[in-house]
C-alpha cells in the first residue's frame, strides 16, 4: 500500500463498526447507482487497484464489485465529503449496478402518496449470476 492512499484512509471517519457509506455515481452521467459500505481494507483496495472493493455487511468480507456477475467498477474518481464520513466514487460502471439487474438501485419512487416502481430490470437475475 502506498503512504498516500494510508493517508487518505487516515483521514476518513469510520462508524463505530469500521465502516464508511459509500455512493457509486456514474461518472460521465453523474446517475447515482448504488450505496454500499467500505470499511479501510476496501477503501485502500479501491485506491490500490482501480477497482471499486466494498465490504459486504451479510457476508461479513471484502466484495469486489462484479465478482459473481461481471458487473465491475472501474475507479474513475476517488471523492470524500467535508466531514470526511462519506464516500463518493465516481465509476465507470460496466452493465448493471444492482443486484436486480437493474441499472441503478433506486428503482422505487414515492409518488402521489404511492410506492411506484420507475425501472425494469435490464437482464433477468438468473442470467446476471448464472443461474440457468
Amino acid at each position: 500500500m502506498t503512504a498516500a492512499n494510508q493517508q487518505i484512509a487516515d483521514k476518513l471517519k469510520f462508524n463505530e463498526n469500521g465502516l464508511i457509506p459509500a455512493i457509486a455515481q456514474q461518472h460521465d452521467s453523474g446517475e447515482v447507482l448504488m450505496m454500499a459500505w467500505m470499511n479501510r481494507d476496501a477503501v485502500l483496495e479501491t485506491l490500490e487497484t482501480g477497482r471499486v472493493c466494498y465490504f459486504s455487511r451479510s457476508r461479513g468480507k471484502l466484495w469486489r464489485k462484479g465478482e459473481s456477475s461481471g458487473q465491475v467498477q472501474k475507479l474513475v474518481d476517488f471523492r470524500y465529503d467535508c466531514d470526511q464520513d462519506t464516500i463518493l466514487v465516481q465509476v465507470d460502471q460496466l452493465g448493471v449496478a444492482c443486484h436486480t439487474g437493474r441499472r441503478n438501485c433506486f428503482y422505487f419512487a414515492a409518488r402521489d402518496g404511492q410506492e411506484v416502481v420507475i425501472s425494469e430490470p435490464e437482464v433477468s437475475v438468473d442470467e446476471l449470476y448464472g443461474k440457468k
